[in-house]
């Protein structure tokens, strides 16, 4: 034999023997191949970079959940695992332009809740809650706050305000046309002339629950209110004049900042007493002031704030 047959003869041994290395690692497995055809389709970008099927883990355990056989099982079961994943990926989800836009029913705007007016584009200050009573968030949003310049609306407010010792706004509204109907409509010179009968036979009113004291301190305050009449025209022109016509306008942004009592507030309860008033602590001529649109303290984000500062800011309007 030659010296070149022998020499073919030993590259065609090696070449049977030991296959090239390079060429395993170009020739992709069955199952390697089916991966890669299924997921270029949902995942174009780089999927080739991964030749280990560990890395696929996490893909079948999110998406296969009826499925317990592992990557080590059999290849018809594994073709069948990553098949069943694959159909989850590719199943076409309609996008988010497809979706359907909920509409506002009439019925959804007639059942809207009228205490949570963020739904209405309005927001109130933070004690007006969801359980707050549709009489106190009425008094809020028509009433406090309100520039109040006549004299039978003063002297009710702070006869209401009087009780908040015992009650709250609450209970103080759901009471109040009974009370303004007791007082004559809280006309100081009806109100000034009642007698010893008139006077027991509203504090004997189980409906009002007002105290024989508290009756009388509203008919006293009435004839008070007479007196500062004739020595500065009206009752609202006394208490206007105490804070040079102009409502202070206090631009809180927390309940917290909101004060129980001021220092204007403590000199106009002293010069109140001295005219005679009962039941007007620094606290109820304040909380009297707020109510009377005196002094403003809706919270800046309220609706109602930049309401009531427009009517503030007009000119003094004394009637």
């Amino acid at each position: 034999m030659s010296k070149e047959n022998m020499k073919r003869n030993i590259v065609e041994k090696k070449n049977t023997t030991s296959p090239n290395p390079r060429s395993n690692k170009e020739k992709p497995s069955s199952t390697q191949s089916l991966i890669s055809k299924h997921l270029k389709k949902v995942y174009p970008v780089g999927i080739h970079k991964t030749s280990s099927l560990l890395s696929l883990s996490s893909l079948s355990l999110t998406l296969s959940h009826n499925s317990n056989d592992s990557f080590t099982d059999s290849s018809p079961t594994l073709e069948q695992t990553i098949s069943s994943a694959l159909q989850l990926i590719i199943t076409p989800t309609p996008s988010r332009r497809e979706q359907p836009v909920a509409k506002t029913t009439s019925n959804h705007v007639n059942n809207l809740d009228p205490i949570n007016c963020e739904d209405q584009g309005l927001r109130r200050c933070n004690w007006i809650t969801k359980n707050s009573d549709k009489l106190y968030v009425e008094f809020h949003d028509e009433c406090w706050g309100v520039p109040v310049y006549d004299d039978n609306q003063l002297f009710e407010l702070l006869s209401l305000c009087g009780m908040l010792m015992n009650y709250n706004w609450t209970e103080i509204l759901k009471r109040k046309n009974l009370v303004r109907e007791a007082f004559c409509g809280f006309e100081p010179n009806i109100v000034a002339k009642m007698g010893e009968e008139d006077i027991m036979e509203i504090a004997s009113n189980k409906d009002m629950m007002l105290g024989e004291s508290r009756v009388r301190s509203i008919v006293e305050n009435a004839k008070c209110i007479l007196k500062i009449a004739k020595t500065h025209g009206s009752f609202s022109g006394y208490m206007w004049g105490s804070v040079n016509y102009k409502p202070t306008i206090n631009r809180c942004r927390h309940p917290r900042n909101v004060p129980l009592r001021t220092p204007k507030a403590e000199a106009i309860s002293k010069d109140l007493l001295k005219h005679g008033f009962r039941l007007v602590g620094p606290v109820i001529v304040y909380s009297f002031m707020q109510a009377a649109g005196i002094s403003i303290d809706h919270l800046v984000d309220c609706f109602r704030f930049s309401e009531c500062v427009n009517l503030a800011e007009r000119p003094w309007r004394h009637v």
